[in-house]
């Protein structure tokens, strides 16, 4: 099993994240993709026991995720999970994650399922909202959390993303949810506690959720459309 960390610019949390699911997870591989920080990510990274490799510059998560995927599939993995680089995602809920692969190929840790106390609230919420529903109308299951990165895969998805994964905004979550379904996929999900962001500051303004919200139609649109 192997644990892919995207990561641009997070060499203040990246030790500390990998020092944690190490600690709780030491039967995983840990691979950190550095998406063209300037920042120092990679080194400290590899200081903190994880294989960095690194992109020349920033192609956002969907390129960093690809060349995670991509890592997998060449190195034989059977399951690769998804954890954030800023600390939000537990690694204690990555063997319930690697559990439900049982009986679905794409499992994404839910943060709005009645687990935790995580809280998004106006535009950013509504597009989270309507994703989810159409999401879950396509899969025919309840799913609360489309946007999760907090996902788990099997080796089938680790090489179909090797090959394909969106690099547009909202793409790596939104539109690869879209394509596993329509081809057959069974995506489930499990709540998490989700926690703040622990180091750094997010850009966050009424104007940018606006945008946010806009770029979640267009996304899902898009998404729905392509063939």
């Amino acid at each position: 099993m192997l644990i892919i960390v995207p990561a641009w610019n997070e060499a203040e949390s990246i030790g500390s994240v990998i020092a944690e699911i190490e600690g709780a997870l030491p039967f995983v591989d840990v691979l950190v993709v550095d998406d063209g920080s300037t920042d120092g990510t990679a080194a400290v990274a590899q200081q903190a026991g994880a294989v960095a490799v690194r992109l020349p510059y920033n192609l956002g998560v969907g390129g960093a995720m690809r060349l995670g995927y991509r890592y997998a599939r060449d190195h034989g993995y059977d399951v690769a999970i998804q954890v954030d680089a800023d600390g939000q995602h537990d690694p204690a809920y990555v063997p319930k994650l690697i559990d439900a692969l049982s009986a679905s190929s794409l499992v994404i840790g839910a943060r709005f399922a009645g687990e935790g106390d995580y809280r998004v609230r106006g535009p950013r919420r509504w597009a989270m909202t309507m994703l989810s529903w159409v999401l879950s109308r396509l899969a025919r299951t309840k799913l609360t959390d489309t946007t999760s990165g907090f996902r788990a895969c099997n080796r089938e998805l680790i090489a179909l993303f090797a090959d394909w994964y969106p690099v547009e905004y909202l793409g790596d979550t939104v539109e690869t949810l879209v394509r596993a379904l329509r081809l057959g996929y069974r995506v489930s999900q499990i709540p998490v506690a989700m926690r703040q962001r622990q180091m750094g500051t997010p850009s966050q303004s009424p104007l940018k959720a606006m945008l946010y919200l806009g770029r979640a139609f267009l996304t899902l649109f898009l998404a729905l459309v392509r063939r």
